[in-house]
């Protein structure tokens, strides 16, 4: 497997940080209570309750190891960019259609489109990385091509 960096906040960071804690501190030996639980009950052929906490450990084990995945690989990104030029990091101000627009670039761990923060893997991220004040950027969407033309970079 190609290792990638994740491109994360430092508050991101800790989010993910603390949900591994949690699910290695606590779920999976909650889950290892329930499996010892249903193995007490006798014949685990029939037992929905032991198969049904064997699949949650499969998946906070899944899960786990995604999360220490993320968290060795994590790289994190500043909110200060000096260049002029659109990053990971920044906060693009554009005009799309005469209606001004704002939007932070992201890693896709923290991309939350409805409050304004979208992904640098996103078709606007990509489409919008490396460029500068006053280029005019078209990017294709589902309705068609539209042209977003940068006001400010922060």
């Amino acid at each position: 497997m190609e290792e990638k960096e994740i491109y994360i906040s430092k508050e991101g960071l800790e989010k993910l940080k603390e949900e591994l804690s949690l699910i290695e501190s606590t779920k999976l030996k909650d889950i290892a209570k329930k499996i010892a639980e249903a193995k007490d009950m006798g014949d685990l052929a029939e037992n929905s309750e032991y198969h049904e906490a064997k699949q949650e450990q499969a998946f906070l084990a899944g899960k786990a190891q995604e999360l220490r995945y993320k968290v060795k690989h994590a790289k994190i990104i500043s909110n200060f960019n000096t260049s002029g030029i659109i990053a990971i990091g920044s906060t693009v101000k554009f005009s799309v259609r005469g209606q001004a627009m704002s939007l932070s670039l992201v890693g896709s761990d923290e991309s939350d489109p409805a409050n304004g923060k979208i992904s640098i893997d996103s078709p606007i991220g990509r489409a919008l990385i490396g460029h500068k004040v006053d280029d005019k950027v078209p990017i294709k969407t589902p309705s068609g091509e539209t042209e977003y033309e940068i006001v400010a970079i922060n």
